[in-house]
């Protein structure tokens, strides 16, 4: 048998980040759209303030069970994309129940599987978000990284991955 402080060495603690972004993983398992399946936690002072994960509002009916409510925009380049939108994303959502608890976000990290959308971008601006922790890239996040530029909340990707549909 190792001694203790043998196992003690041979173990790795995970970053804050890690840690945070494992979380975010879980809470995306709870996800009711299989297009990302996506999580997200709002921590603050390594806190977990909020969580949120993909799905459709309270008592509306979910993807996995009536199928998706796709949407085709023209981009402005002329391109055009589909989107589910019978859910509400992990972001907003994870927003959406710190507020509906009464939990300040202001100055707070948002950690998600992916970059924010543009729409949910604008959420996590106006909520005092001051850091987004991506595990990966999403495939239209060009908007999302103007703003956040511009409002100055720091966005760091994890990996080189980019997220993306085979029915954009």
């Amino acid at each position: 048998m190792k001694k203790t402080s043998e196992r003690v060495k041979n173990h790795k603690r995970p970053s804050w980040d890690e840690y945070f972004l494992q979380m975010a993983e879980l809470v995306g398992s709870r996800g009711t759209c299989d297009r990302g399946r996506a999580g997200t936690v709002i921590v603050k002072d390594k806190r977990l303030l909020a969580s949120g994960y993909v799905g459709s509002p309270v008592g509306l009916p979910h993807c996995d069970e009536v199928g998706h409510e796709m949407h085709t925009v023209t981009n402005e380049d002329g391109s055009v994309s589909r989107h589910c939108i019978r859910t509400a994303h992990s972001e907003t959502n994870a927003i959406a129940n710190a507020a509906r608890f009464g939990i300040a976000i202001d100055g707070a990290t948002m950690y998600s599987k992916m970059v924010a959308c543009y729409a949910c971008a604008k959420s996590v601006v106006n909520s005092g978000i001051k850091r987004f922790v991506a595990s990966q890239d999403y495939h239209a996040s060009a908007q999302t990284k103007a703003i956040f530029k511009k409002t100055g909340v720091k966005l760091e990707i994890v990996s080189a991955k980019v997220q993306s549909y085979k029915d954009q």
